[in-house]
């Protein structure tokens, strides 16, 4: 009874979800008065017109090209400083350390909101507003506290025994970390870049703020535009498919590394 129970829970958790999906993909392939006349049927002809004028006219493909550009340079800059500063704490407690800890802790817990003025002003001040480097700067100091607080319990649960060994080998600090502790942290890395880059894909309050020229807009504000002005012209059917354009990589991203993700999270929980 149980089994059949959590079987049915878990469908019309399923259901809930692929549902949504699978309205938004069938609802961009329509035109608008066909979303208007039959909302819940399936397209009567594939409208593939409506991705183009969404990638064309509506900009969305220079915003994606945006975001691609800002997820894989931030995720550049964020890896390899949260992993070493990682490794530090996890491996090499100093007085003080625990105090940084708790430092990075409180970097989540503090509301975004509460930094957005002082943030324009100092990017003002630096010369970085509306530019690409600013905004990539930006995201990696609000992404290295999650980074920190997730790698720092992972390097953890690596035996010390290892780094023992690199270092009769021969290996200095900077050696053992890099050929040794990295490697073996590499799931972990994985697990912490994909949340990143989905968080990150889909981040809108800093890009607002940080960035007003239309060819710097990241996706979100693509789409955003893209729903005020669409609203006006009454095109639901571009509007739904710029959406999807938005989903898509996320969820190609995770489909690859599912597998991976899984791994890493129960490794993890059976190692805490």
């Amino acid at each position: 009874m149980r089994r059949i129970l959590t079987a049915l829970l878990l469908g019309v958790f399923a259901v809930s979800v692929v549902a949504p999906l699978a309205w938004v993909c069938l609802t961009s392939l329509k035109s608008t008065p066909e979303i208007f006349a039959s909302p819940w049927k399936p397209p009567s002809t594939l409208l593939l017109e409506n991705y183009r004028r969404a990638w064309e006219q509506a900009g969305i493909g220079r915003a994606f090209a945006n975001s691609v550009l800002v997820t894989v340079a931030t995720l550049g800059l964020l890896l390899p400083a949260g992993a070493m500063c990682s490794y530090v704490l996890a491996k090499h407690p100093f007085r003080g350390s625990q105090l940084i800890s708790l430092a990075f802790l409180g970097g989540m817990m503090f509301p975004l909101f509460l930094t957005i003025v002082p943030l324009f002003l100092l990017m003002s001040a630096l010369g970085l507003l509306d530019t690409r480097v600013g905004l990539v700067l930006v995201y990696v100091a609000y992404s290295l506290p999650f980074t920190v607080f997730v790698l720092t319990g992972f390097f953890q649960t690596l035996p010390a025994e290892l780094l023992d060994a690199a270092r009769v080998d021969g290996c200095g600090e900077a050696a053992a970390f890099w050929r040794v502790m990295l490697p073996l942290a590499r799931p972990g890395l994985l697990v912490v870049a994909i949340f990143n880059a989905i968080g990150l894909w889909n981040e809108y309050p800093l890009a607002l703020v940080l960035i007003s020229s239309d060819e710097l807009r990241t996706l979100p504000l693509g789409i955003a535009n893209l729903m005020m002005v669409e609203h006006y012209q009454s095109d639901w059917g571009t509007l739904f498919a710029g959406l999807v354009i938005v989903m898509a990589p996320i969820l190609a991203v995770y489909w690859v590394f599912r597998d991976r993700i899984h791994e890493t999270m129960v490794a993890g929980a059976i190692k805490g």
